[in-house]
């Protein structure tokens, strides 16, 4: 938002599960409302309705997520559906889930990356948006994969947010389609 990638939108709230999240801090640094929603032992969807209120107050429109480890219910997925997005390092639908860096080591795969999609009720299923591919090199481990991978995750979930907040795409199945690839087809 700061450096104009994301034109004619504003970060309203930051919010985590974990009280200690780094991103709470950075976003109090920057003057921007931090919520800790702690888990506390409770049912899933009863932590969720208590998020799903605090962002409705506060006009959310798109919710962002990065290193949101669980599966959102079905009722979040309802109340902000096609508009939620996440980033996954991983070339979707290749390796959903935890650790794909070294399951794409694992399974021999030549190009790994990153894949912003929108949520839905399955695990990194949703229609991709955009994707950046990085190369598995022959001396990578887990950690050396996932900090190229980090580099091109910063290039494209600004560039997924800012395509969406535009409203200048269509989804078209399980595809996204941007307007300006519309005449391409």
């Amino acid at each position: 938002m700061e450096d104009g990638r994301v034109p004619g939108a504003s970060v309203a709230v930051v919010a985590s599960d974990r009280a200690a999240a780094a991103g709470l801090a950075h976003a109090r640094e920057r003057g921007i409302e931090a919520l800790a929603f702690e888990r506390r032992g409770r049912r899933r969807e009863e932590h969720e309705r208590e998020i799903i209120s605090a962002l409705q107050e506060r006009g959310v429109e798109l919710v962002c997520l990065a290193g949101y480890m669980r599966l959102l219910s079905p009722c979040f997925v309802a109340a902000f559906r096609g508009r939620v997005l996440n980033i996954h390092p991983s070339l979707l639908p290749a390796f959903p889930g935890l650790d794909p860096q070294r399951r794409a080591i694992e399974h021999g795969v030549r190009w790994s990356g990153c894949t912003v999609h929108f949520v839905d009720e399955t695990l990194d299923g949703g229609p991709i948006i955009t994707q950046r591919v990085v190369p598995v090199r022959a001396d990578d481990t887990p950690e050396t994969l996932a900090a190229r991978i980090l580099v091109e995750e910063h290039t494209a979930y600004p560039e997924a947010v800012a395509l969406v907040a535009s409203g200048g795409y269509e989804i078209a199945g399980r595809r996204v389609i941007r307007q300006s690839q519309k005449s391409e087809r």
